[in-house]
């Protein structure tokens, strides 16, 4: 549904999770995308990006964890070294900078917590046949 994948082989999706259209998946630090994840439409999840203190704007690679059941919001930015806990909330439009924990709710730019998911989570995701 239009995503864009750089790097392919560097990306692993579990089961169940569910990717929004117009995403970009970034593979070449590596990406791990756990099971029962919901990507909304247009977020961006970076493994590279350049260095903007090297005088040469070097690149810097670093992998992205996204956990079991987090919930990523339409047209969020995680960036390179970023770990999404499990159950973890990302708000729309949020740029994530650092390591949400799991069971954490977090907005804004940078992404800062806004709160605490509650609850025992253990759902299943997965569109029907006819949205395959």
């Amino acid at each position: 549904m239009g995503t864009r994948f750089y790097h392919p082989s560097g990306i692993q999706i579990g089961d169940g999770t569910i990717i929004g259209e117009y995403a970009t998946l970034d593979g070449r630090g590596r990406l791990t995308i756990g099971n029962h994840v919901d990507m909304a439409s247009q977020v961006m999840l970076y493994t590279s990006e350049h260095d903007l203190g090297d005088a040469h704007f070097s690149p810097i690679i670093a992998p992205v964890t996204i956990e079991d059941y987090v919930f990523i919001g339409p047209r969020s930015i995680i960036l390179p070294g970023v770990t999404i806990g499990k159950g973890a909330i990302v708000a729309a439009g949020a740029v994530v900078t650092k390591d949400v924990p799991t069971m954490t709710i977090v907005g804004g730019v940078p992404a800062k917590e806004i709160g605490k998911r509650a609850g025992d989570i253990g759902y299943r995701l997965g569109r029907a046949a006819l949205f395959r």
